[in-house]
């Protein structure tokens, strides 16, 4: 059986949302499914020593933000950055892994969503209240979201997933695995999509 390509994602990364609304049209293309994995960037940099693109150095700073803003144009998908920024992805990543127990159909359909509402809309999903305004417009029963969000268990899932992820050497957003193979970055996707195009 084909190894399903894992994408790894923090809410609040711009190049998340590029991959976001172009991951899904690959792995059909290489006849491969995905598994969807939100994580917290803070707890990846702590460990790494990095930080976000846009609190760099001022010039690589203004750089970064003119390139999210072209890859976007390039991509063909609205953009505009959400305030504040870089937000905390702790709500969405949590509505998404709920979902997940729940209603694992819609795991895709509420991360392009909760992506849609911040970079395209410019709304704050980092309040939980905006997160589940967002998931009850896609039909999700919102006071069971709400319930699920403040579970334990799904409080423990996104802190799992991020520990997993930085063990096997997951240091930005996005980035993608297959059996093994890291790939980081948008930019990465046709690297992954030829590697993929091999086997």
């Amino acid at each position: 059986m084909n190894d399903p390509i894992d994408f790894y994602f923090d809410f609040s990364s711009p190049y998340g949302y590029l991959a976001a609304f172009e991951i899904e049209a690959l792995a059909a293309r290489c006849g491969r499914r995905t598994r969807w994995h939100p994580i917290l960037l803070g707890a990846v940099f702590k460990v790494t020593g990095s930080g976000p693109l846009v609190d760099q150095h001022p010039m690589r700073a203004r750089y970064a933000k003119r390139d999210m803003e072209r890859a976007a144009e390039r991509a063909g998908l609205p953009f505009v950055w959400p305030e504040p920024f870089p937000f905390a992805g702790i709500a969405p990543s949590r509505a998404v892994y709920w979902v997940d127990r729940a209603h694992p159909d819609q795991v895709v359909p509420l991360a392009q969503a909760l992506y849609r509402a911040s970079f395209q809309d410019g709304r704050n999903i980092a309040h939980a209240s905006v997160t589940v305004e967002v998931a009850t417009a896609l039909g999700l029963d919102g006071d069971a979201l709400t319930a699920g969000m403040a579970q334990q268990e799904t409080k423990d899932r996104l802190r799992s997933e991020t520990d997993q992820a930085i063990a096997l050497g997951v240091f930005g957003s996005p980035f993608f695995t297959v059996g093994g193979e890291p790939f980081w970055g948008h930019d990465r996707m046709p690297h992954l999509e030829w590697w993929l195009s091999r086997s």
